[in-house]
């Protein structure tokens, strides 16, 4: 328990001074892999073919359980064999896992690529930076609107991409971390509603749904708690309120939670129509413009990102220091 309590604290200052470094091998980008030779395998091309909804269903069952079992399975053996060699090394093996499932700095860091290219008035060029971080059309987007997707980014991403995965590497170490990571990674890939997906992802968005359910919102809960320490550009009753209010104005059960938070502490509005793969997406607005959104605000939602993240990891060591200490 105590190395498990060292190994999580590491890995989290590993990720905060390291990031992702774009030459170091990545698991989740082997996950990927994996899932795209499962889809052409399982599923291959759709043109001209007649479709079976419920083939299509099972074959995307059977993608989230192979995916989900080798990543565990990996993972487990990997822990295993590095603790029966050495309790020292298990614990470095342990904290650098944990360091690769989170993405702390690394979501400043691409989002910060893109208040650096609206600071040189190159908008060309921010469209591009953005576009690596984001899933909408970013071709025709204003300075406003890029800087919008990068703040939205930003404030879903700290529930996705930090806290949910920071609540899994506490309960279940780098098993349920990756565990987690493999599931969103299938989520972003396949849980698409359009047509080659629209079946063959459903397993997969379905159990995002899940395992994002608490996350979520803890995500929510902390973000507005971060606000009271943050500053003065931020407002705590304003992103509560707004929370209480927009957090279900989402096809998602979990999406809006965060950026809801984030519009209202930053008292911008966020969201709304979008166009992904040339088809506009009608959405919801989050949050009431009694501003403008300008790109400084890419600046403040990395801002609250930290925070959050500090307040999250605080929180689970002080749980598991609790733990350890009554049960052990």
């Amino acid at each position: 328990m105590i190395y498990h309590i060292a190994a999580f604290f590491a890995g989290f200052l590993l990720d905060l001074l390291l990031g992702d470094p774009y030459w170091l091998p990545h698991p989740v980008r082997l996950i990927g892999t994996l899932i795209s030779k499962l889809d052409t395998a399982l599923l291959g091309s759709t043109d001209g073919r007649e479709r079976d909804s419920q083939k299509e269903f099972r074959r995307g069952i059977l993608l989230t359980v192979l995916v989900l079992v080798l990543t565990v399975a990996v993972t487990g053996l990997i822990l295993y064999f590095a603790n029966r060699f050495s309790p020292i090394l298990g614990v470095a093996v342990e904290s650098l896992m944990t360091y690769q499932v989170l993405a702390i700095k690394c979501l400043k860091q691409e989002s910060q690529k893109v208040y650096k290219k609206l600071q040189e008035n190159d908008l060309p060029g921010a469209r591009q930076a953005v576009s690596m971080i984001v899933g909408r059309d970013t071709e025709n987007l204003d300075e406003t609107g890029v800087a919008k997707a990068a703040i939205e980014t930003v404030a879903e991403n700290t529930s996705d991409g930090v806290i949910a995965p920071m609540l899994y590497l506490a309960l279940g170490g780098p098993i349920l971390g990756f565990f987690y990571k493999a599931v969103n990674t299938m989520d972003s890939m396949v849980g698409y509603k359009n047509d080659r997906y629209l079946y063959f992802g459903r397993a997969a968005a379905r159990l995002d749904d899940a395992v994002n359910y608490l996350p979520a919102r803890i995500s929510a809960v902390l973000m507005t708690a971060a606000c009271v320490v943050a500053g003065k550009d931020f407002h705590s009753r304003n992103a509560w309120k707004i929370y209480k209010r927009d957090k279900r104005k989402h096809s998602s059960p979990n999406s809006a939670h965060t950026e809801a938070v984030c519009a209202g502490a930053l008292e911008i509005r966020l969201a709304g129509d979008a166009f992904y793969f040339g088809k506009l997406v009608e959405k919801p607005f989050l949050g009431d413009a009694t501003r403008p959104v300008e790109k400084e605000d890419i600046v403040r939602a990395n801002r609250l990102l930290y925070i959050t993240a500090g307040l999250c990891e605080g929180l689970c060591l002080l749980i598991l220091y609790l733990v350890f200490y009554f049960c052990f």
